[in-house]
């Protein structure tokens, strides 16, 4: 089994990286967000990986972090969730939004991802919601989740991502509860890595 790679990316694809190891080219299917963002051609890369066996073929998954790695092969033990719509719904939401939404059993934040219609979004609920309580920290207080909704709403609003809008947020201390001031350390987050 491929569990990582760690290589030179030569190209990049509308849902991949060509990653160049020691003379041989790996697709890796990644999030939409590594192709945005933080990866160039010509630079290494290192991500953790989950090879998918098909029948007519192989296909190689990509990660940055270890929690997307883990919370992809969780949605693919869903019946009805395969790499690709597990993938789709990683690009759009971070681990943590979609623990969130499982956990308070909200399939229509699950929806909002293309390609994922309503039965698959009850089914992952369904299939997910024990395990996912199971994991998850201490769940956020519920006027906190609404101040982030807001956060969320008018980040995405300027321009940002809905999966960047949400790293800015995971960011912010939880102790930060007014909505205006979690947007000013939202900006502030998107400023630091500017």
């Amino acid at each position: 089994m491929i569990s990582s790679i760690k290589g030179i990316v030569e190209k990049k694809g509308k849902d991949f990286l060509l990653v160049r190891v020691n003379g041989l080219g790996f697709k890796v299917f990644v999030p939409s967000y590594l192709l945005d963002e933080s990866i160039h051609i010509g630079e290494e890369v290192r991500l953790l990986t989950y090879l998918h066996f098909k029948e007519s073929e192989l296909a190689l998954y990509g990660f940055a972090e270890e929690e997307e790695l883990s919370f992809f092969e969780l949605l693919i033990t869903v019946p009805g969730v395969g790499p690709k719509a597990a993938l789709a719904l990683l690009s759009h939401l971070s681990p943590s939004a979609l623990q969130e939404a499982i956990a308070s059993e909200r399939p229509e934040i699950l929806t909002r991802v293309p390609g994922i219609g309503s039965k698959t979004a009850r089914n992952i609920v369904f299939h997910l919601k024990d395990k996912v309580q199971a994991v998850m920290p201490a769940a956020v207080p519920p006027a906190l989740a609404r101040a982030d909704e807001e956060v969320i709403a008018a980040l995405t609003s300027l321009g940002y991502s809905l999966v960047e809008a949400q790293r800015a947020v995971q960011s912010i201390p939880r102790e930060v509860t007014e909505v205006e001031e979690r947007l000013r350390l939202a900006l502030a987050y998107f400023a630091s890595k500017g």
